[in-house]
C-alpha cells in the first residue's frame, strides 16, 4: 500500500522522512518520499546546512513519480514540515487527483509549526495556509498542543477544552484529529496523554511521561506516521490511538536509554512493530 509522504530530510538523525517513511516501511507500506528540505541535521543542533526545496521541484517530483504509479494504487498523502506555503500548495494539488484515482484516499497533515516553549519556528504564513487550505483537504490532521491551539484559536487548559479544540477543527474538514503531546489540569504529573476526536466521539490515551533531555528531534514525525498507518490499517480511530501510543512509548523509552538529539528508531523498531506494552484508550464524555 503506497504512501506519498512530502516532508524535510536530514543526512543525520531521524526527522521528516527519515522517521515517517522508516516507520511506515516497518508496518508494510511503500512509501514515496518527497523531500521539502534537504538539511544535515535537525535544527534542534541550533546550526546545519542544507537547503529548502524549491515548490517547482517539488511538483516536478510529485508529478514525475505519479506518472509511472500505478492510478489508484497510492492509499494516502502524508504531509509534515513545508518550508514555505508554496510548497504546501504543490503538495495539496496533488490530493484531489490522487482521489479522483482512488476515492478511499487519506491525507494525513501534521501541520508542524512549532511547540510549547519554543514557540513558533515556521514562516508567518505557514499558519494561515494550514488554516484555510490544508485543513479542509485533510482526513487526518495531528497537531500538537501548540499547533492545536494556534489552529483552534483557542487556549487549551483543560481536557474538556482540548476536545472542544479538536472538535472545532473537525468541523472544517477532517475526519479525525489526533491531539499529541497533551497535558491539562487534571492530568497526572507523571503522565503524557494523546486525544483522538472525530465530530462525534473523542478517546484519550496515557502513557508514563518520560524525560528526554535533550530533547530530541522527530518524535512528532513519527507519531503521525504511526497514527496514519495504524488508521489505514484499522479505520478505528480508537484503535489507532492505541497502537500508535504504544509504539511511541516505545520509541521514547529506547530514545531514552541512548540519550540524545535523535530518535533511537533502529534500535526500537522491532518493538514499535510489536509493542511489549499496550495502553488502553477511554471515551472522553
Amino acid at each position: 500500500m503506497p504512501v506519498l509522504s512530502v516532508q524535510s530530510h536530514v543526512c543525520l538523525g531521524s526527522v521528516g522522512n527519515r522517521a515517517a517513511g522508516f516507520l511506515l516501511q516497518r508496518l508494510g507500506f511503500e512509501v514515496w518520499a518527497v523531500n521539502s528540505v534537504q538539511f544535515s541535521n535537525h535544527t534542534g543542533y541550533g546550526a546545519w546546512t542544507g537547503e529548502a526545496t524549491d515548490p517547482g521541484t517539488v511538483a516536478h517530483l510529485i508529478e514525475g513519480v505519479l506518472a509511472r504509479a500505478t492510478p489508484g494504487s497510492c492509499q494516502a498523502v502524508l504531509s509534515g514540515y513545508l518550508g514555505t506555503a508554496a510548497l504546501g500548495e504543490a503538495i495539496l494539488a496533488a490530493v484531489p487527483r490522487l482521489r479522483r484515482e482512488n476515492p478511499a484516499l487519506v491525507y494525513c497533515c501534521d501541520p508542524v509549526m512549532g511547540d510549547r516553549g519554543r514557540g513558533l519556528f515556521v514562516q508567518a504564513d505557514i499558519p494561515m495556509f494550514l488554516t484555510e487550505r490544508a485543513l479542509p483537504l485533510a482526513d487526518l490532521l495531528t497537531p500538537n498542543l501548540f499547533e492545536l491551539e494556534l489552529l483552534s484559536g483557542r487556549p487549551v487548559r483543560t481536557l474538556g477544552d482540548a476536545v472542544e479544540a479538536a472538535r472545532n477543527l473537525a468541523a472544517r474538514g477532517p475526519k479525525v484529529v489526533l491531539v499529541t503531546s497533551l497535558r491539562h489540569e487534571a492530568g497526572a504529573a507523571d503522565e503524557i496523554e494523546m486525544l483522538a476526536v472525530t465530530g462525534s466521539a473523542a478517546w484519550r490515551v496515557a502513557t508514563p511521561l518520560l524525560t528526554l533531555d535533550p530533547p530530541p528531534g522527530g518524535l512528532g514525525d513519527a507519531t503521525a506516521a504511526l497514527f496514519l498507518a495504524h488508521y489505514l490499517k484499522t479505520s478505528d480511530p480508537r484503535r489507532a490511538l492505541e497502537a500508535c501510543a504504544a509504539a511511541v512509548f516505545e520509541i521514547a523509552l529506547e530514545t531514552q536509554a541512548k540519550s540524545g538529539r535523535d530518535l533511537a528508531l533502529v534500535e526500537a523498531q522491532d518493538r514499535a512493530v510489536k509493542p511489549r506494552r499496550r495502553f488502553a484508550a477511554t471515551a472522553v464524555t
